[in-house]
């Protein structure tokens, strides 16, 4: 007879998991037996929160739950911070957590914690199994919820008992394809109204619009219309960043050259935008208008209010509107002409040869290692800013940032991730030095693995996105520096390759030399950060000043 963890790994069979990441306790060890019998491969992780960010990078990247286990209270909490970058996200996610017996216990209140409680703010169901029998349909209905619109994580708790109970074998459900409906006639006739009436239309891709099942109609979509684009920075790469219809991207909130554009438009057509992200432009009474396009209704905002929703499938829905539109749109391309000025300032100074390197230069080398299809999975940090204004995506979901919760810890698990999907593509993670030493021991996990996997770390001894407001907002600097290992010995004691870059004309050849080596190789490099004042501070305060000035 099945015993209720049998019952389990049969349901998660039954959904296709090969994999689950964690760090097992006491009350999962009939869990773990049963994984064992199984087809289900355990990885074992360093820490719960690493677990938790590649079971969310996994959902990000394929559009299924990745699936993590922990066992009760500590190790159920350490899966907060994951949970949360889950839900933010949008990323599908199951978590599986233990718990003392239900039925008895001769513990009392030992490690006892009410995780489900916990865990509801940050799930989109939080639920405790209580019989043997239920097992399959919560497990069918857990992966259900965690794909729908909009997709998010689950977490599952699973006494030891009951994991322990044998019971009656039962019969698993069958999957169902999610079908999502399109949009509605007459919103898409007011949208089409909205777009054939607009003088300087611009299209905005954002967040939702790079997930898996979305970006084959939003790019036909961009060239039926020929309407510049921009993107959001978690919708970087879901049209080719080399099209000659890209603008740019937000990456600050405004100011920026690409708002140039922005602030020109009478219509942003809006394709996924999430609100959970730093908000890409900001919404006033005399601004453009704004259609919504997304799987979900807007969520208004102070701002964000738009005039207009066509809620459905993005795809589906997005064919149905260029229909009502392409042929028809004489002023399509009037902001176009701005392209060329925007792009070539946020590329300034890209190839400066200074040392320590800046962060441009940077951007510009990785890009130059990086094919087109090769993943760079962002930690969260200064360079973020930058990675998004001037990294150029060519294919979805190849620059991963966070730019929802925006935690640190994330880059390192979330490039480890895809060098598991994605053996044969190049895999990068950039890591500040403070967000590297945050999950740093996966390290260990990635060389037990054998990834093929290059690290770069970025070098300026602080917490420096914090330390740089800090001086903008003219603080003393105080209490964001720290000392640093020696990151090459580092990652040679876990038994990864290690090399420091020296001088800033040998970047480049270093990770090409790391990724031609194969297996896990970190590279430090220092930074230097002086550039966020000059650029990000001084040069737009300058070009804000030439706006307002009176033409003579």
């Amino acid at each position: 007879m099945p015993k209720g963890s049998d019952l389990l790994v049969a349901a998660l069979e039954n959904e296709g998991v090969d994999r689950i990441f964690g760090v097992p306790g006491e009350e999962n060890l009939d869990v773990v037996e049963s994984l064992r019998n199984s087809s289900i491969k355990l990885i074992l992780t360093r820490h719960e929160q690493g677990a938790a960010f590649m079971a969310a990078t996994y959902g990000r990247l394929t559009g299924k739950p990745g699936v993590c286990i922990t066992t009760l209270g500590p190790g159920a909490l350490n899966l907060t911070t994951g949970a949360a970058y889950a839900l933010l996200g949008a990323m599908p996610m199951i978590m599986l957590t233990g718990q003392k017996g239900i039925m008895s216990s001769r513990q009392a209140k030992f490690q006892i914690v009410d995780v489900v409680s916990a865990f509801k703010p940050l799930t989109k169901l939080s639920l405790q199994i209580v019989s043997t029998s239920s097992i399959p349909t919560i497990v069918r209905d857990a992966f259900r919820i965690a794909m729908e619109e909009r997709p998010g994580p689950v977490l599952l708790e699973l006494p030891e008992d009951i994991a322990g109970e044998e019971g009656e074998d039962v019969a698993m459900l069958p999957q169902h394809p999610i079908e999502i409906p399109v949009a509605h006639r007459a919103s898409l006739d007011r949208a089409a109204e909205m777009i054939l009436k607009a003088k300087r239309p611009l299209i905005m891709l954002g967040a939702a619009a790079s997930r898996p099942r979305s970006t084959a109609g939003i790019g036909g979509f961009v060239r039926r219309t020929q309407i510049p684009f921009f993107t959001t920075q978690m919708g970087k790469g879901t049209v080719a960043g080399g099209s000659r219809l890209y603008m740019g991207t937000a990456a600050l909130s405004e100011r920026d050259y690409v708002h140039e554009a922005v602030d020109r438009a009478d219509l942003i057509i809006a394709i996924g935008h999430d609100t959970i992200e730093k908000p890409p432009f900001i919404m006033g009474p005399k601004g453009p208008q704004v259609i919504h396009i997304s799987y979900t209704p807007a969520n208004v905002e102070r701002v964000y209010f738009p005039q207009c929703e066509v809620v459905g499938d993005i795809g589906p829905s997005l064919e149905l509107l260029a229909d009502r539109v392409e042929g028809r749109l004489h002023n399509a391309s009037a902001l176009l002409s701005l392209r060329e000025s925007i792009l070539s300032r946020i590329t300034d100074r890209a190839t400066e040869e200074r040392w320590p390197p800046t962060p441009q230069r940077i951007v510009h080398d990785v890009r130059q290692v990086i094919p087109g299809d090769g993943i760079v999975a962002l930690d969260n940090g200064m360079y973020k800013i930058w990675f998004a204004r001037n990294y150029r995506t060519y294919v979805a979901n190849t620059l991963l940032l966070d730019n929802a919760l925006a935690t640190m810890g994330a880059g390192l698990p979330s490039a480890m991730m895809a060098a598991m999907l994605y053996p044969e593509r190049r895999v990068l993670a950039v890591c500040g030095d403070g967000g590297f030493m945050m999950n740093s021991q996966e390290m260990e996990t990635a060389v037990r693995l054998k990834l093929n996997l290059v690290v770069l770390i970025l070098e300026d001894s602080a917490y420096g996105m914090i330390r740089w407001k800090q001086a903008v907002d003219h603080f003393p600097d105080f209490g964001l520096t720290f000392g640093n290992p020696d990151f090459v010995k580092y990652a040679e004691s876990y038994g990864a390759k290690g090399s420091r870059v020296k001088s800033t004309e040998d970047l480049v050849s270093t990770l090409e030399t790391a990724f031609l080596g194969g297996g896990v190789h970190l590279v430090s490099v220092p930074i230097d950060y002086s550039e966020n004042t000059r650029v990000l501070v001084d040069e737009l305060r300058e070009k804000l000043k030439q706006v307002e000035e009176p033409a003579e």
